[in-house]
């Protein structure tokens, strides 16, 4: 090992050696060779809250009255020297100017006191050099200064409800814009009178506009289920500290840092009822996660949908056609796969995974701290994340070049005997299934089928001892469309 490439540095544990230019410190890098895990880094949204908080901290404690003058490598520092530098140190790790500094995987001791530290250390060098220290020399210190009326336990839970947040309007764009692609295909598609399919067989019509605006509520229903769960995220913690009591930080703490996070990061916050609650319970997160795990639901059965329609397209359905991003097949010449739909399937079994692990993580909490906090922030993280970047990817290499094939989504509804739906108010439903039975057997259409037996004086009216007549049948059947606009068809009416 070249000891010019490392520096030593000392914690409650003894000496270790640190990477010379790295802005974290001991107990980061105890971390690292404790948890070679994953090779898994923490997410942006992790990173940019906890250094939120950090920055408020210092604007509160300052204003508090809780910075004392430093000595220290016989410099002077004043307070406001301390807190500024901490501020501006913070401020650069919430742009993403040190992201490479937070190198703690994922999979790390509970409650998150890792990446505190990994936080804490890194604010605390940087500021140092902001005060023309060098890193390793402490001038402001990780624990006293950074730390300042704080612990892992309500920063971790604050910052998983802060980085949340801070994505939110990131993720209802993404849904808003596939449910308005979704909207102008319905629109574009409602002329296109199609066979409906219920348990995979032929069902009455339906217009692709239709299946179409249905797959765009859907999207709306689960966007509104997401926002109003994350209403619960803007409870904040903070300043229960330890276990709840707010032991070690001012009276006034609490109050002030939620007003001002929600000044720095524009987020509307509000302070915990129950700060005790908020250290024990994860039940927020979860429903949050639980939102996201019924989008995922959802979206799995509209890309399944997707790929049915545009199954073939010899030898499948081929009502719809998805833009040909990509080759198909290493072997089969011309092939094209509905990849984007796949991809988006791929996308939410993941995020369904990331939601049993939050759920997991959410009930393994005891007493006075739920320690499995990192691996439900990753995942929370990830599924957010994950969602807006498939979601994002589907609408606009799939959804917006969707196509039609009206030819054979008609051609199908031609050879559609179930149609005989329509005729039940006029012939009831034994002879409508024994004319599906016969149009099957002599692959006859049923409009010409029961035209052909009303004008042989076969087909009978249901509860009128007469037969049906072939303008009845036509009025019945003559414009599929108006089967897909609800009502009884063909003229039927009540009385003798």
């Amino acid at each position: 090992m070249n000891t010019h490439n490392f520096r030593k540095e000392k914690d409650s544990l003894g000496e270790l050696q640190v990477p010379a230019l790295a802005l974290f410190g001991v107990q980061t890098q105890r971390a690292v060779d404790n948890f070679p895990i994953s090779g898994l880094k923490p997410w942006r949204a992790f990173i940019w809250s906890v250094a939120a908080i950090k920055r408020a901290a210092a604007l509160v404690n300052f204003d508090l009255g809780l910075f004392n003058n430093r000595e220290t490598d016989g410099k002077h520092f004043a307070a406001k020297q301390l807190a500024d530098s901490i501020t501006q140190a913070a401020e650069e790790v919430m742009d993403g100017k040190w992201d490479d500094q937070f190198v703690v995987d994922p999979f790390q001791a509970g409650a998150g006191t890792s990446h505190n530290m990994n936080a804490n250390e890194v604010i605390a060098n940087r500021a140092t050099q902001i005060l023309g220290g060098e890193i390793g020399k402490y001038y402001v210190h990780p624990n006293d200064h950074v730390n300042m009326a704080q612990s892992t336990n309500d920063v971790i839970p604050t910052s998983i409800r802060l980085g949340a947040l801070w994505r939110l309007n990131e993720l209802l764009t993404a849904l808003k814009n596939l449910q308005s692609a979704l909207e102008e295909k319905s629109r574009e598609f409602d002329s296109v009178v199609k066979s409906g399919r219920t348990h995979l067989q032929d069902a009455v019509p339906v217009r692709l506009g239709q299946e179409f605006s249905a797959y765009a509520m859907a999207v709306e229903r689960d966007t509104e289920r997401v926002r109003r769960s994350a209403e619960g995220l803007s409870r904040l913690g903070i300043g229960g500290t330890a276990v709840g009591s707010g032991l070690n930080a001012h009276p006034e703490y609490h109050a002030r840092m939620v007003k001002k996070l929600s000044e720095l990061t524009g987020l509307q916050l509000v302070e915990s009822d129950n700060l005790f609650e908020s250290m024990q319970s994860m039940a927020d997160a979860a429903d949050f996660s639980a939102s996201l795990r019924t989008l995922a639901l959802t979206l799995i059965r509209i890309a399944n949908d997707f790929r049915l329609l545009s199954s073939g397209p010899s030898t499948g359905f081929d009502e719809i056609r998805l833009p040909a991003v990509q080759p198909g097949s290493s072997i089969m010449p011309g092939k094209v796969n509905p990849v984007m739909a796949e991809m988006l399937d791929q996308a939410m079994f993941h995020v369904i995974g990331c939601d049993t692990t939050v759920a997991m993580a959410a009930q393994a909490g005891q007493l006075e701290l739920n320690v499995m906090m990192p691996i439900l922030a990753h995942n929370l993280f990830e599924m957010m994340q994950v969602v807006i970047g498939s979601v994002n990817a589907f609408t606009e290499r799939a959804v917006k070049g969707v196509t039609v094939n009206r030819e054979k989504a008609e051609g199908w509804l031609a050879k559609n005997a179930i149609i005989v739906t329509a005729l039940n108010p006029l012939i009831g439903y034994s002879q409508g299934a024994a004319l599906v039975k016969e149009a099957l057997a002599n692959n006859a259409s049923i409009k010409g089928l029961a035209i052909e037996k009303a004008k042989a004086g076969t087909l009978k009216h249901r509860d009128k001892d007469r037969p049906v007549t072939a303008a009845e049948i036509e009025s019945a059947l003559g414009d599929l469309r108006k089967l897909t606009e609800g009502g009884i068809v063909g003229g039927v009416s009540g009385g003798g």
